[in-house]
């Protein structure tokens, strides 16, 4: 009996895997489609909101467990949380100071693949001996280095029973790229194929135009590599950027699940003792600042039949201390299906499928946003009443229950991902690499619960305003730019993102 319940364990732990993968995989992509029932003429659902939303009227109180803290000799700072309901270990490394926000202007894209290449090749394994050894282990194993991100993150999940092996694959694959030539060729090629794929997504030339329109010069503008900077890139390069970035004394491991922490330290120890330190630092480049004039970008799409619409400025920092009343602003503007844009353009108006808002908080400024898909004709409607919004919650105190609802709501989300030791290390590296207090996810609840609608106005009138925002918007410039320059002087780029040639549109 004991050996079947183990067994039964054992498989419902990769089952959770795969449907955590799966969940991380797919929940963005099934955001964006249209639900059951809903046609291109934009059925509206006509919801009724009854304000009975099934939370407690009590405040959240919660002490989260604390994770086992230890700095290794090399410097690496580790986190271990341990969870012994499944047999299950996420692990995440996050490595500061190896991110693109580091790299070379003239070699965008260099820190993403040199995380894309870890894969690859190791001293003593080929790509395809690592995929069948991370198969035949039931891990996972990613590495991934983002746009505008000052760091790369090694992300490794799997069984406890068998820990030790797939983290010794982790590690060899951490310590150990050989960054091999022909894989290497094969990946530019995949890359270049994908560059000309981005250029026909709206999305990609919105975010594209609306990084360049904020960030200015800073290294966040930048969104993608190009052609000739792929041709420009070697392995030796790459090689020299993990040895020089990816050092431990910059580093964070976090570990979360059926693990004891004593045991893991004294493992670490030998696994990652060939990690050297070295004396490199993070210097990040000087923060972004907000631009001061409004303006609109249009990126010519000819003969789309929508608009996407994308609209912001420069805002906070993740250590601001206005981080949390923009949580609870946001949320209230455009945070999900019960905030206001989503309300008015898509439930009252029936202009689109959904629009939000969102707002990006790293280690430097970063800017909140909003924005949507709206059909072409609709355009003009869908400005006015971005504008509207935004000026609306300047200008207005938010009505108590609409407050109380939105603040319960971010407070039920946050109980929920309570239930994930991933998460839970998710919290706890976040709180590591900003430098938060070691109450501040405990408190987070209440710090919530306590902003009032002075405290939302006031943060609305200092991070969102129309008349500095900088718009940019994806369409059939035939069609909208007439219609764009009812609400100020429009610039028109191609796909490629060089200004249209005079009189094409």
């Amino acid at each position: 009996m004991k050996s079947n319940k183990k067994y039964v364990v054992r498989s419902l732990a990769v089952a959770l895997l795969a449907l955590g993968w799966l969940a991380q995989t797919t929940a963005p992509i099934m955001a964006q489609q249209p639900q059951p029932g809903q046609d291109k003429g934009m059925s509206r659902s006509k919801v009724e909101r009854k304000n009975r939303a099934p939370v407690s009227k009590d405040v959240l109180h919660v002490k989260l467990p604390k994770a086992f803290e230890a700095t290794l000799d090399n410097g690496l700072t580790v986190l271990i949380l341990e969870d012994h309901r499944f047999p299950v270990v996420n692990v995440n490394l996050n490595i500061s100071g190896a991110g693109p926000i580091l790299e070379p202007a003239d070699k965008p894209g260099l820190a993403n693949i040199t995380a894309q290449m870890l894969r690859e090749g190791t001293k003593t394994r080929n790509s395809r001996k690592i995929a069948e050894d991370v198969d035949k282990l039931g891990a996972t194993l990613f590495a991934t280095s983002g746009f505008g991100s000052a760091a790369t993150t090694v992300t490794a999940s799997g069984l406890s029973d068998n820990f030790d092996q797939w983290f010794a694959l982790l590690t060899d694959v951490l310590l150990n790229p050989s960054f091999p030539a022909d894989e290497f060729t094969k990946l530019k090629a995949r890359l270049k194929t994908g560059l000309i794929q981005q250029r026909t997504q709206p999305g990609f030339l919105a975010e594209e135009r609306f990084r360049r329109a904020i960030y200015g010069s800073h290294p966040a503008a930048t969104y993608s590599t190009t052609v000739a900077a792929l041709d420009a890139l070697t392995p030796e390069m790459l090689a020299a950027w993990h040895r020089e970035h990816y050092v431990p004394q910059n580093a964070i491991l976090g570990i979360a699940g059926d693990v004891k922490a004593a045991a893991v330290i004294s493992n670490l120890k030998q696994w990652l003792g060939d990690w050297k330190k070295t004396d490199y630092k993070e210097n990040l480049p000087a923060n972004p600042t907000p631009a001061t004039n409004g303006k609109i970008y249009l990126i010519d799409r000819p003969n789309s039949v929508q608009s996407t619409i994308t609209m912001g400025n420069i805002a906070i920092d993740r250590r601001s201390p206005d981080y949390v009343p923009v949580v609870v602003m946001n949320s209230i503007v455009g945070g999900g299906a019960s905030a206001r844009l989503f309300l008015n353009l898509r439930e009252e108006k029936g202009y689109t499928y959904g629009v939000y808002s969102n707002f990006v908080a790293l280690k430097y400024p970063g800017p909140w946003s909003a924005g949507g898909d709206v059909r072409t004709e609709v355009t003009e409607g869908a400005m006015t009443e971005f504008i509207k919004e935004l000026n609306r919650i300047r200008d207005e105190q938010v009505p108590a229950a609409e407050l109380e609802e939105q603040k319960r709501s971010i407070v039920a989300n946050f109980a929920l991902s309570l239930e994930s030791p991933a998460q839970l290390l998710n919290y706890e590296i976040l709180r590591k690499i900003y430098g938060l207090p070691k109450d501040y996810w405990d408190t987070y609840p209440s710090k919530v619960m306590a902003f009032t609608d002075e405290d939302v106005q006031s943060v609305a009138r200092q991070y969102v305003n129309p008349q500095t925002q900088q718009v940019v918007v994806v369409g059939d410039a035939k069609k909208i730019k007439g219609i764009l320059e009812k609400f100020g002087k429009v610039e028109v780029f191609d796909a490629e993102g060089k200004p249209a040639v005079s009189g094409t549109n």
